[in-house]
């Protein structure tokens, strides 16, 4: 051996036992996030509560697809006023007035001509809420907006499109002391509330990781071309590639465990697939010379990201509206004790509560009875194991139904919204106005949950090194209270 070669392992022995790297990261190596934290301008909004409202009176930016569903689930709730509504498609427009008077209320307000019509509405004093369905790249400027009118913001997902934009929403909540809540409707559904259930009565013990996503095929989309969804979402996927939409799944699995409220994310790395579906797509669907195949489609079909919180946790977050595949949140939760997992629902539990082991009990004696009857033929029957996914989840929700869909999922369901929860998003929003309570959900979250959509696209451009993610409550996560809808 030469002694250039002795010496150097000399120094990498060395260097590990003084556990430092030497062209590597060693297992202890950490790196503190140095994202600046700008100053406050105005006092913390975490816990946010205002004077009782005997009426919610409503204003909305936005009455498309999202925006009219909105409005129709507003005029089936007692306790509000649907004050004014404005859109620059004078035809959603009038249908969503026609359908308030259908009701028979008062015809609300009308607001149309441009795209900033909403700045008019905004100078009433005769409304305390604004709901804002528009796309995303009006998200941020809308909110800013109403709050600065002295009206509390509900927004469309995602909140913000920029870590500027994020900030801009937390500074502008604080400054003004107004609610700016993202209505992430997935954390109203009727299994994302009973995992949280489960959660907080530690089913699952210490939780250790998470996995969501928005895997969702709408290429169709591509074909709204001059209005809905398609004709304003397909240019994103021309200028980001990273997670492009992270706030259904990333929603609920924050809840679980209590980001913003005893933890908060820390870092993010990205990654993702080549961007060829959309290509293929257009091409196929589209002639040579439609506008559609003059696009160049850089988002990959597959965004696959890493949450890394303060406390150690790890969450994946992936998006794919591209592939041809089945529709997926993964809604997954995995602690000491067991896991939960969705898209189909599926748990796993080392100990489980006395009554599900009971159930379980009782199950294995009969199939034990049965091979005993058959002859003893084919597998025997084993108890009930972690081992194996329990998919009967009834008995699982018998014991930890949420309180919330107890007490009003069956008017969620009467009423409808993506099963439900879009109904009970709406109707938890104005309950907590009129009883003065703090929302499920704050500027914080829509900031934190949002930002994963630039901080991925910056990590992908970037060989996927990690991106730092900002503590937008300002060190408040350390004392916050996690979210009590539970109790």
């Amino acid at each position: 051996m030469s002694q250039n070669r002795r010496q150097f392992l000399k120094t990498i022995a060395a260097s590990a036992a003084a556990g430092v790297s030497v062209g590597m990261t060693t297992g202890c190596t950490t790196t503190k996030n140095t994202m600046q934290v700008p100053t406050a301008q105005g006092k913390s909004v975490m816990g946010l509560t205002v004077p009782k409202m005997d009426i919610v009176r409503i204003g909305f930016i936005g009455v498309g697809e999202r925006g009219s569903g909105h409005v129709k689930h507003y005029c089936h709730m007692d306790g509000v006023e649907i004050v004014a509504i404005c859109d620059t498609n004078e035809k959603v427009l009038d249908a969503s007035l026609s359908h308030v008077v259908s009701k028979g209320f008062k015809k609300p307000a009308r607001y149309t001509g441009s795209d900033l019509a909403y700045k008019k509405m905004l100078e009433r004093q005769d409304i305390d809420m604004v709901i804002i369905s528009t796309p995303w790249r009006w998200h941020t400027p809308m909110c800013v907006d109403t709050m600065n009118s002295g009206k509390h913001a509900f927004v469309e997902v995602p909140a913000a499109t920029t870590v500027e934009e994020c900030w801009q929403l937390v500074d502008t909540a604080e400054k003004t002391q107004k609610n700016c809540m993202m209505m992430e409707n997935v954390c109203y559904g009727r299994d994302e509330l009973m995992v949280l259930n489960m959660v907080r009565q530690g089913l699952f013990g210490d939780l250790l990781h998470g996995e969501a996503a928005y895997i969702h095929e709408l290429r169709w989309q591509m074909k709204e071309l001059t209005e809905k969804t398609g004709s304003w979402r397909t240019y994103w996927h021309t200028k980001t590639n990273g997670n492009l939409y992270p706030t259904h799944g990333l929603g609920p699995v924050a809840q679980y465990m209590n980001i913003n409220r005893g933890d908060r994310f820390d870092y993010v790395t990205s990654t993702s697939s080549p961007a060829l579906g959309r290509q293929a797509y257009a091409a196929r669907e589209f002639s040579s010379e439609h506008e559609r195949n003059q696009l160049h489609y850089i988002a990959g079909d597959m965004n696959t990201s890493v949450i890394k919180t303060v406390k150690g946790r790890s969450i994946m977050v992936q998006h794919d509206t591209t592939s041809p595949r089945p529709y997926s949140r993964h809604n997954y939760i995995q602690g000491t004790n067991g896991t939960f997992a969705g898209f189909p629902n599926r748990i796993a539990v080392e100990k489980a509560p006395s009554k599900i082991q009971a159930l379980y009990q009782q199950d294995f004696e009969r199939k034990l009875q049965q091979w005993h009857e058959q002859g003893e033929q084919g597998r025997k029957p084993k108890p009930s194991s972690f081992h194996r996914w329990d998919y009967d989840i009834e008995k699982w929700q018998q014991q930890y139904e949420h309180p919330l869909w107890l007490r009003m999922g069956n008017e969620a369901q009467r009423n409808g919204g993506h099963g439900g929860m879009d109904f009970l998003m709406l109707w938890r929003m104005v309950y907590c106005l009129r009883n003065g309570l703090p929302q499920d959900q704050d500027v914080y979250d829509a900031a934190a949950w949002s930002v994963i959509t630039p901080l991925s696209a910056d990590s992908v451009s970037d060989r996927s090194n990690s991106k730092d993610i900002p503590d937008f409550t300002r060190g408040q996560w350390q004392h916050a209270q996690p979210l009590d809808i539970v109790s």
